[in-house]
């Protein structure tokens, strides 16, 4: 049997190695945490040292995810929002860690597809398709040719999350179906499904929707899809999303995503993991855009287009007129690889029922789209490219809502937007409980 003076000893002995073990607080690499983070690095540190299990397990697992997924940097630009924007080489860039990109050379863009100027503009009145810029260019500083622009992720982004694990990605969901109407997310979305699909453009204007509980998130964007709504499942998304758990505020940002297993293990958000490789040093992925569109007042929208690079097979993403952003390589995909046999544009929440009730989470204006111009959110000039590389309007559009007492969806067409919808809602509502 120990005796009484072994049981004082060996927790002394446990805190004296947890000490000399713990690296101080000082030794968090500033220019990868910022200095912002210091005060969630001493408590982390703090509470790990007490609770030398869990959390010092923790601890040590959000270094090594902060040292995994910020790279060096040439420059650091602070924004006026408190994100922090590291000009990282390309050539260093999340991407650059998978095997396939070892030693590569970033490619140049690709042809943009035929028609690619016949794209009809404007609102009619003046008011849509102004110019959408980010946050961090109000310094006026711009990260060096031969760097990309990427959002620092702090220690608070990561104990934000719900899982270390799963940190950057969508909730897993089984059993994806196009409505999503298991999985607590909801859709009002306008898609087609008739050919094969070699890319989309479109216009959606920005907004800033209200987030019922911070575990939610409200998006708008375009899908590019491919596979069946199995665990096979193929996506390839870029829009705008406001996320507090993801972001630490509710500013709408600038995204990407892809998957191609249904969101089950690979894909991610931006640049957190190895996958989407940024070729532009103008624009940071999930950085905030600004301004936003106001309720019965300027209208501010931002035109997106993904293509398939004919000779390649790559992925390429445009933000704006002429902007390229960067490309997907197409050994990330399965399906994707050879086209895709959807497109899809419009809004989508994330319900998780707080309190037992719908959330209150609004999509797109938090309007509904009988509202019209100026009040409810909308897409215009929908696009798909063909299997020659066309850009071409998209035919037979069909119309979704999955819970059109919640979010709904009405379209139409005309001279000045060609294809276009009025998309969004309020979420909790006496139609809507």
């Amino acid at each position: 049997m120990a005796s009484r003076g072994s049981f004082y000893f060996v927790p002394l002995l446990l805190l004296l190695i947890l000490l000399l073990a713990s690296p101080p607080t000082a030794a968090l690499d500033s220019s990868k945490t910022g200095s912002s983070d210091a005060g969630n690095a001493t408590a982390a540190a703090a509470a790990a040292r007490l609770r030398p299990g869990k959390e010092l397990l923790k601890y040590k697992r959000i270094r090594a995810l902060l040292r995994k997924l910020n790279k060096p940097s040439l420059k650091t630009i602070k924004s006026p929002d408190d994100d922090i924007i590291d000009c990282v080489p390309s050539h260093l860039q999340p991407a650059f860690d998978h095997a396939k990109l070892k030693g590569q050379k970033i490619l140049d863009p690709p042809e943009r597809p035929k028609n690619y100027n016949f794209t009809i503009t404007g609102s009619g009145n003046g008011r849509g398709g102004e110019v959408v810029v980010q946050a961090w260019h109000a310094t006026g500083e711009a990260c060096p040719e031969g760097t990309v622009p990427i959002r620092r992720t702090m220690e608070k982004d990561l104990l934000r999350a719900s899982s270390l694990r799963r940190y950057g990605r969508k909730p897993a969901r089984r059993g994806v179906r196009r409505d999503s109407t298991s999985s607590g997310h909801e859709h009002a979305a306008g898609y087609v499904n008739s050919e094969l699909y070699y890319g989309a453009k479109a216009s959606v204007n920005v907004w800033s929707p209200r987030i019922g509980d911070p575990s939610e998130f409200s998006l708008s964007q375009i899908w590019v899809i491919s596979g069946s709504f199995g665990n096979d499942l193929n996506t390839i998304e870029a829009g705008w999303q406001v996320s507090p758990e993801l972001y630490g505020d509710t500013n709408p940002r600038f995204f990407t995503y892809w998957t191609t297993d249904a969101y089950q293990e690979t894909g991610c958000y931006n640049h957190n993991c190895r996958g989407f490789v940024q070729t532009t040093n103008k624009i940071a992925i999930g950085a905030a855009i600004t301004p936003e569109s106001v309720y019965n007042g300027r209208q501010f929208d931002i035109t997106l287009m993904l293509w398939k690079d004919p000779k390649h097979g790559h992925w390429w993403l445009e933000l704006g007129s002429g902007l390229v952003v960067g490309y997907w390589p197409s050994y990330l995909f399965t399906h994707l690889a050879r086209h895709a046999s959807m497109v899809q544009f419009g809004g989508e929440v994330v319900n998780t029922r707080p309190s037992g009730s719908h959330t209150a989470t609004q999509m797109g204006s938090g309007h509904f789209p009988s509202e019209g111009f100026d009040r409810a959110a909308y897409f215009r000039n929908l696009q798909v490219v063909d299997w020659d590389n066309n850009l071409i309007p998209a035919a037979s559009l069909k119309l979704l809502a999955d819970h059109p007492g919640c979010y709904d969806i009405q379209g139409g067409s005309n001279s000045y937007w060609g294809s276009y919808f009025y998309y969004g809602g309020p979420g909790r509502n006496v139609k809507c409980p």
